[in-house]
């Protein structure tokens, strides 16, 4: 029965048992125990199609399994329930629900068979990923939730509109292989990319996710941006433009991390520079590539869930949000700290971590397809990634100068979620052979050669020694690094003034030439309508009988006429 039942029913079952039960204590064991009991339906559908349907006389395959689709729901369903248990205690409510529907959205599109099943769970996504952004409380999550909404409401236009583009030309909403060739597929493209984070339309993420709670922003951080890169795998493998694509938002998200000041807008900026390393995975699109790209999207979600819960508890213990705040906290929190540092560790490809085994198979598939220019490229931006995740950010919120701050470590229940990452980063980098048989082909890769691990060392020892030299230049200042919210921080607001300024006069000389058109329309009623005009004066019966004939007439004519 389990394998032809959707996975996302346990958590939209869950959602909706944690809406209705009061108690604290059950809302919790439901919070943890939904995703568990959806990791197991994940592992009883087999491969291929288990479950259909109709709409408008459209097929729709609700359920279909595979090695890559399965991958993916495994570790959303994991990041649910470790989610759950580092937010239980602290999360309200309605942040725990709309965080199990955001769950069950990424979990319905990875076993969608269809563009229009897809899009269903899409869109739920997009709908409750916005209430846990609102769930931050504050003025700013309220106007980052809108402007996530606006921009997700928009990718969701555009991927529809290529949905019903290639459903007239095709007949067909399966999922399968495209490349980019017509309109259609160009906007099934960009409506993921969208959901990718993809340059020019990726400050929604930055934007957006530093400003949920603590707990909200680990959950938003694993789910929207790892279902693109599925999307991308089922249908975009080997589409060429998405190595530029990567390439673009690996270094872009480089340089905005390393102007940032906010903890966790650092982190925000560093989620675009990671996906960007499977979206030109997908992009050369081999079977190393699509490999690469499936193992490093599950090797990203725990290690950078991990980074924004050490984040979080910092936020949570000193109210400060702000790199210039904060510093010398290993005194007080050395498990917050432990964890945050294996996780930065993790992100920068370090050997004997998760990040090195799986990151690594993209630049071994740029390098098996003789693409050197993005060998080197991936390899330089893996020291950008130790500038700016691996070492900025432990160092000024854990190390560097004392602000006297002494807060406490991170409760129980968050120090069990961080220790639980922490492990598997290391397992995974230990032990990849655990992580291997699960990925969508055969794997035939030994991440641990000589040469590798040495070129990986080294890489990252002169970054690192690069970071302190350039230590005077890169001192934290009280600023907010803009990339395209410019325009709608500065930008439209500047607009605004600007037109109201110059069309000021313009609006005056309308108002007095409507106040004379007003004044000149009752000057010229009250000169009809009055006791002494012609329509308002007192009228002999004689004369006004004669016009009502005269009325008359001119209707029975017109109405003959006619």
């Amino acid at each position: 029965m389990f394998e032809m039942l959707p996975p996302a029913l346990a958590l939209i079952a869950g959602a909706l048992l944690t809406f209705l039960i009061s108690s604290k204590g059950l809302r919790a064991a439901v919070v943890i125990t939904a995703p568990l009991i959806c990791l197991y339906m994940i592992w009883q559908i087999p491969d291929g199609v288990v479950l259909r349907g109709a709409f408008l006389g459209y097929p729709l395959e609700l359920v279909e399994g595979s090695p890559v689709r399965r991958l993916f729901a495994t570790i959303f369903a994991i990041m649910a329930a470790t989610g759950a248990v580092f937010a239980f205690n602290t999360a309200r409510r309605t942040e725990l629900v709309a965080a199990q529907f955001y769950a069950a959205g990424a979990i319905g599109v990875c076993f969608a068979g269809d563009l229009l099943t897809l899009f269903v769970y899409w869109e739920l996504m997009a709908l409750f990923s916005t209430v846990v952004v609102w769930c931050g409380g504050t003025e700013a999550a309220r106007a980052a939730g809108i402007r996530y909404a606006i921009m997700h409401l928009l990718g969701g236009v555009v991927l529809k509109v290529g949905i019903e583009g290639l459903m007239v030309n095709t007949g067909s909403l399966d999922i399968r292989p495209l490349l980019a060739t017509d309109f259609s597929t160009w906007m099934i493209l960009i409506g993921i990319l969208i959901n990718a984070a993809a340059p020019p339309v990726s400050a929604w993420l930055s934007d957006a996710y530093p400003t949920a709670s603590p707990s909200g922003s680990v959950f938003l951080s694993a789910f929207t941006t790892k279902t693109a890169i599925l999307a991308l795998i089922l249908l975009f493998p080997g589409e060429p433009v998405l190595i530029g694509v990567g390439l673009f938002m690996v270094f872009y998200g480089i340089i905005y991390a390393l102007l940032e000041n906010d903890i966790r807008r650092i982190l925000a900026f560093s989620i675009v520079n990671q996906v960007g390393f499977m979206v030109v995975a997908v992009g050369i699109g081999t079977e190393m590539a699509i490999n690469g790209a499936a193992a490093h999207a599950f090797a990203h979600i725990i290690y950078k869930a991990l980074l924004f819960m050490s984040a979080g508890v910092v936020v949570m213990r000193t109210g400060k949000t702000l790199c210039t705040d904060v510093g010398g906290l290993f005194r007080t929190m050395p498990v917050t700290m432990v964890c945050g540092v294996i996780g930065a560790l993790a992100i920068s490809s370090f050997p004997l971590t998760s990040g090195f085994t799986t990151k690594t198979m993209i630049s071994q598939a740029a390098m098996d397809e003789s693409l050197v220019a993005v060998y080197f490229l991936l390899a330089a931006a893996s020291a950008g990634v130790f500038l700016h995740a691996g070492i900025k950010f432990p160092w000024f919120v854990f190390f560097q100068k004392d602000s006297g701050l002494r807060p406490k470590d991170a409760p129980w229940n968050m120090t069990i979620a961080m220790v639980f990452f922490a492990g598997l980063c290391i397992l995974l980098g230990i032990f990849p052979e655990l992580l291997y048989p699960l990925l969508p082909y055969a794997v035939d890769y030994v991440p641990y050669k000589m040469g590798k691990v040495l070129m990986y060392l080294q890489l990252l020892l002169f970054s690192g020694l690069a970071f302190f030299l350039l230590l005077p230049w890169m001192q934290r200042t009280r600023t907010i690094s803009l990339d395209v919210d410019w325009l709608w921080r500065r930008g439209l607001p500047a607009l605004a003034r600007i037109s109201a300024r110059l069309s000021r006069p313009l609006i005056s000389a309308g108002q007095q030439r409507l106040q004379s058109l007003v004044g000149s329309a009752g000057n010229s009623i009250r000169n009809t309508m009055g006791s002494h005009g012609p329509l308002g004066r007192s009228w002999e019966i004689g004369t006004t009988a004669l016009w009502i004939a005269l009325l008359l007439m001119m209707y029975v004519v017109f109405y003959y006429l006619m």
